[in-house]
């Protein structure tokens, strides 16, 4: 199985569009987990277009999108339990993978999504997988737009990066 992973697309609804790179590669995925700060509901429709989508509401979401997704989550393809968060809370002083980490104890997940910094990260911790896909269109201090890919086989879970320098 083929996951799209996305976060902080922070688009309007007068966006254009989404990114060339994301689309191309999305379009190959399966089911597309977007991590927050959708900033409009419209950005599930364009997301729609390319393949099934699941998400939850970021610190920069409107009631609607909170009411729709819900903060936090876990959902469970093929057999592997990924948890997803936005990243913005519950606070640590460990950052936004602290924060996710806190967020899921206790909890048996196989792989931890966030987002909320920008800043992508791939690690494991106690045989977890963290996860940030960094942003597809606001990458800040990074040299380069981001988004990731997480591939599930022989029930093993792996996940890479994809950046690219135009977010058109």
């Amino acid at each position: 199985m083929k996951i799209g992973v996305v976060s902080d697309t922070h688009m309007s609804r007068t966006a254009r569009g989404l990114p060339r790179a994301l689309v191309e590669e999305f379009r190959h995925v399966d089911i597309i987990l977007h991590l927050g700060d959708w900033v409009a509901l419209e950005i599930y429709d364009m997301l729609s277009e390319l393949a099934p989508v699941e998400g939850i509401a970021g610190n920069n979401d409107g009631a609607e999108i909170i009411k729709r997704f819900g903060e936090s989550k876990i959902v469970t393809l093929e057999g592997m339990k990924i948890g997803m968060i936005h990243g913005h809370a519950p606070y640590s002083r460990k950052g936004t993978d602290g924060n996710a980490l806190l967020a899921f104890e206790g909890q048996d997940v196989d792989c931890i999504l966030f987002g909320h910094s920008h800043q992508p990260l791939m690690r494991r911790e106690n045989g977890i997988l963290l996860f940030n896909p960094g942003s597809p269109t606001d990458k800040r201090r990074e040299k380069q737009y981001s988004f990731g890919l997480l591939e599930i086989a022989d029930g093993k879970i792996t996940a890479r990066h994809v950046f690219y320098d135009s977010k058109e």
